[in-house]
């Protein structure tokens, strides 16, 4: 008999020649060796900017040239888009095959493996997935079953019931922890709270019903507690590649590291310096941690950066130096030195405003689009002024994360109680304001507003027929009025203080989150207190256009060119040829709650880090040289911790000079 030898398909010491790819022609040594590293564990610890998708694509490419079967292959994306965007630039690079690799999310391959196994774990198979609005409604109708909603104290709505839970799950934090850290002010009904979630699960359980948090729980139990079918699994995917790992909660990593374990030919990827999701149950440490389960994990690291400038690197490693944990790595570039970062300082908010808008129209002059300008901050109401300085300017602009400012509920709430005192015929106030007194609805606002229209005094409601309940709750509204209008030539500032007195109560029966939203109203103050007149703050305010109606105002056309607002964590990932980061003190960033631990203040570092690295050719840093903060009572007068972390020779001092 002829004996006729197969070549393994995993025999991957093939020379260039063999593949269609000039893979040491498309890749840098490091990326190179990411990319035939296939066998065994790897961290590939991939800096900013250094081209981490295209070693993953280039990875998978080699892979299939080198003859593993796709379908052999498992890649773990925390995005379907992302997934399908490199298994489609790896088919353009090797054909078909690319596309034939199993690729997709976590939540994903969890259902396709538990619908297979569901027997395993004693669920049906036909299991039905919650998304985040049936998980609530559920939530909510055990809620109201259970009596809770009609206790006399204020009790948590469904969504902020559902992020508690799902916080406490994926963090693997206990309920009563996750309150303590984030919702304080609902610690006294921390028993009814849990009985809820008990009511939840077993509700879930009952009707073959599976939120997102079950489908990674439930695959990690799977996994740890059925070694064979761990092996069946591991069988089917001998290669696993996992992106972003830092961005990894607890059983995302385990589930990871449970399929690695049993071939070890698995390779994560990230950067620990841009772990900033924390508050989402990211844990920076599973990629810290990740060589301690393989011990012969080959550690790679991309340090070869093809976004910024020599300078602006220069700046971002000296920064993160001073990192109490991490891996050591250092940026680097063949592009131009570049400017150096300029380090701006301003007299007050205002003037930062001025600074970067005035910078903002400069650039653009120069023929940089809006849409390649950034500024970033720390939290969406650091850029409440500049919003205003924009909108004065006719600067055009978008804002991710947060909310606009001239588009929350509750900064519209307050600046329609002034609108009303400095005009009692604006109608459109009217309606906002009427419709927050408990007892009204829309049938009868325009009936109230007429007897209010009729009356000697606009702010006199004794006349105003209606039910003894709304009647009270009127003559509250009333009150108000009165006292705000005999005080209306005071500062806008103290105007809009008396104005929250009132609208605290309301504000507090509306949104579970109301701490944040009452800070919200006082940095609303500080800009007022800019102001001596209300006329004039109002007008800059610009915030109800008398043609528009109050949800149509500052619609945004995306395909304008547009300068973009941005909070950090919203910017991670983009790149812009001009970044401006504000608010660079302490107190704002790093922000007062990073003061807690060495944890989150090593985050916070971190998202300086994810800031500056987000910038091509111009980097610049500002910060008031005092700015009050209504929160702690007190003027904030130091510079971010970061800026002193910074060599100073990587920043330019930019000195601000009026004509």
């Amino acid at each position: 008999m002829k004996e006729y030898r197969l070549k393994s398909s995993l025999d991957l010491t093939t020379t260039g020649d063999s593949f269609k790819i000039d893979y040491e022609r498309e890749l840098n040594p490091a990326q190179m060796q990411a990319v035939t590293s296939i066998n065994g564990p790897v961290l590939c610890v991939a800096g900013a900017g250094s081209g981490k998708t295209r070693t993953l694509v280039y990875r998978v490419a080699r892979m299939v040239e080198s003859g593993i079967h796709p379908e052999n292959i498992l890649l773990l994306t925390f995005t379907r888009k992302a997934a399908l965007n490199m298994l489609e630039r790896a088919a353009q690079l090797v054909g078909a095959g690319g596309q034939k690799v199993s690729g997709g999310t976590y939540h994903s391959f969890a259902n396709m493996i538990l619908r297979r196994y569901a027997g395993y774990l004693n669920i049906s198979p036909s299991f039905v997935i919650l998304d985040e609005s049936d998980a609530t409604d559920i939530i909510s109708l055990i809620r109201t079953e259970s009596g809770h909603a009609k206790k006399e104290n204020r009790f948590p709505q469904k969504k902020t019931l559902h992020e508690i839970w799902s916080k406490s799950r994926n963090q693997v934090y206990s309920v009563e922890e996750i309150v303590k850290r984030d919702f304080e002010h609902f610690m006294y009904c921390l028993n009814d709270m849990t009985d809820i979630f008990k009511k939840y699960e077993e509700f879930k359980h009952a009707n073959h019903l599976m939120d997102f948090d079950d489908l990674l729980i439930n695959l990690k139990n799977l996994l740890s507690e059925n070694s064979e079918i761990r092996r069946m699994i591991a069988d089917r995917f001998r290669y696993v590649m996992a992106d972003e790992y830092q961005d990894t909660n607890p059983a995302q990593a385990e589930i990871t590291i449970l399929l690695g374990k049993e071939h070890g030919n698995v390779m994560v990827v990230g950067d620990e310096a841009q772990s900033i999701y924390s508050f989402r149950g990211a844990c920076f440490k599973n990629i810290i941690d990740f060589p301690n389960f393989f011990s012969e994990c080959k550690i790679i690291r991309l340090e070869e950066n093809y976004r910024s400038t020599e300078a602006i690197l220069c700046a971002a490693n000296s920064l993160m130096q001073h990192a109490q944990t991490g891996f050591q790595k250092h940026l680097f570039t063949k592009r131009k030195k570049g400017e150096k970062p300029a380090l701006v300082v301003c007299s007050d908010g205002a003037e930062q405003a001025q600074f970067v808008a005035q910078r903002v129209l400069e650039t653009h002059e120069e023929g940089v689009p809006f849409s390649r300008i950034a500024v970033l901050f720390r939290s969406s109401f650091h850029a409440f002024s500049l919003e205003l300085e924009l909108k004065k300017r006719n600067i055009p602009y978008v804002k991710w994360g947060g909310f606009k400012f001239l588009e929350a509920a509750h900064i519209k709430d307050v600046t329609a109680h002034l609108r009303v005192i400095q005009n009692p015929l604006d109608r459109i106030s009217w309606h906002r304001i009427l419709l927050l007194v408990e007892g009204i609805g829309t049938k009868s606002v325009s009936i109230i507003y007429q007897q209010i229209k009729e009356s000697q005094d606009p702010f006199d409601f004794s006349n105003v027929k209606t039910s003894s309940r709304v009647t009270m709750a009127l003559a509250a509204l009333s009150n108000m009025l009165k006292r705000v209008d005999k005080k209306k030539n005071l500062s806008p500032d103290t105007l809009i203080g008396l104005i929250v007195e009132y609208y605290s109560v309301i504000l507090r029966t509306l949104y579970d989150d109301y701490p944040r939203r009452l800070k919200d109203l006082d940095q609303l103050a500080a800009i007022a207190a800019h102001y001596d007149d209300l006329i004039d703050f109002l007008n800059d305010l610009s915030l109800e256009p008398p043609k528009n109606s109050i949800d149509n105002i500052l619609s945004v056309d995306h395909d304008e060119d547009l300068l973009v607002l941005s909070t950090i964590h919203s910017a991670k990932g983009l790149e812009w040829h001009s970044v401006h980061v504000i608010e660079a003190l302490d107190g704002r960033f790093p922000s007062f709650s990073a003061f807690k631990g060495k944890d989150e203040m090593e985050e916070e570092r971190r998202l300086m880090y994810v800031a500056m690295t987000r910038a091509q050719e111009n980097l610049y840093i500002s910060y008031p040289l005092s700015t009050w903060d209504h929160a702690v009572g007190g003027l904030l007068t130091k510079p971010s911790r970061f800026i002193e972390e910074i060599d100073r020779n990587s920043l330019e001092k930019w000195e601000l000079k009026r004509k």
